[in-house]
């Protein structure tokens, strides 16, 4: 750990360190925690137009920190096996089953009355269905809105095909990290990188962080009681590494870097991809104006974030606390009142 870590650490945390907010916009995240000439503010870009679902940044994220195998257990509604971010599953590929088209790129696809198990019955059954023996369709036979010489995602019964919604979820390293801000013992702090750690031999287990965190992100190891998340791989950072799970990536759908420069790219893949007719494309988690000041790690996503299981509209759960402390306040001046004026009152 840096001297300037050290620092960090040892104050009462984020809301005290100067400068600092509880909520709204927040340029200068390392700086308001204490580091007057802090690198970059670094952070991740998920595009989950791209993501194959390969698992390859779940892998690599539990070999190089060394996270403990978490049970492998299939939901039963996908190929997911780690079912959600928690102590011991840092990444979280999620794979989500829709009957509906990529946007333009499958045009005229209707799903009406689809039976998905009776269509893998009749893969590779005729020459126009995908699997063993399939072929393209001529030019005079290729059904409307499929390019003729190629395998039509249109086969001419009218079957469609589905579509599949990967993404990589991870702790979203926000500007307003309530997690930090309500922790006792200083076990959670921001680096000079703008991210937020755990140390895990400070953490003394009590658990205030896990309902603090909006996304529901941190969480406590069975059989431990401490809390553990997504670094960002803050030791390879210190010597100009990017993180384990960005370096595995094949096909760039997790990208690393400054964090502006990432909400540039990523207001770029938006308007490509809206061009080329995915009207459904957004950007969440990107808005310094959003409930938590932004995030560190923010998304690309084809659908509503419902979908993805992240929340709509997060909130750093700690911006009341000074309207709360107020009122609390006010509330015990009220009854210390009352109590003085029966005092006064009450006959000798």
């Amino acid at each position: 750990m840096t001297e300037g870590s050290t620092a960090a650490v040892n104050g009462a945390g984020e809301a005290a360190s100067s400068g600092n907010l509880l909520f709204g916009p927040q340029p200068n995240v390392a700086g308001a925690a204490g580091y007057p000439d802090a690198p970059p503010r670094m952070g991740f870009f998920t595009d989950t137009s791209v993501c194959i679902g390969c698992k390859a940044c779940e892998v690599a994220c539990k070999e190089w920190n060394s996270v403990p195998e978490d049970g492998l257990e299939l939901t039963g509604m996908s190929y997911d096996n780690t079912q959600g971010l928690g102590a011991d599953t840092w990444r979280h590929v999620a794979f989500i089953e829709q009957r509906k088209p990529l946007g333009g790129q499958e045009p005229g696809v209707g799903h009406g009355g689809f039976d998905v198990f009776e269509a893998a019955r009749q893969l590779g059954t005729s020459p126009s269905s995908p699997g063993p023996g399939a072929t393209a369709p001529s030019p005079e036979s290729a059904p409307a809105g499929a390019p003729a010489g190629e395998i039509s995602p249109v086969s001419p019964d009218g079957r469609t095909e589905l579509r599949w919604l990967m993404s990589s979820d991870v702790c979203k390293h926000c500007t307003h990290a309530a997690c930090l801000d309500v922790c006792p013992t200083g076990a959670l702090f921001r680096t000079e990188f703008g991210t937020v750690v755990v140390q895990e031999d400070v953490c003394n287990g009590c658990g205030y962080c896990v309902p603090a965190c909006p996304y529901g992100v941190i969480d406590q190891r069975k059989g431990d009681g401490r809390v553990w998340k997504c670094t960002l791989c803050y030791d390879r950072l210190g010597v100009g590494m990017e993180p384990a799970c960005a370096k595995a990536c094949p096909t760039d759908s997790i990208q690393f870097g400054p964090l502006e420069e990432l909400r540039e790219r990523a207001a770029a893949r938006v308007a490509q991809l809206h061009a080329a007719g995915v009207t459904d494309a957004r950007l969440y988690g990107e808005s310094p104006d959003d409930g938590v000041g932004g995030d560190g790690a923010f998304f690309l996503l084809l659908d509503e974030p419902e979908v993805y299981g992240l929340p709509p509209d997060p909130v750093v759960t700690t911006r009341d606390l000074p309207a709360m402390w107020k009122h609390a306040a006010t509330a015990a001046v009220s009854l210390a009142a009352l109590a003085v004026a029966s005092f006064v009152r009450r006959p000798r």
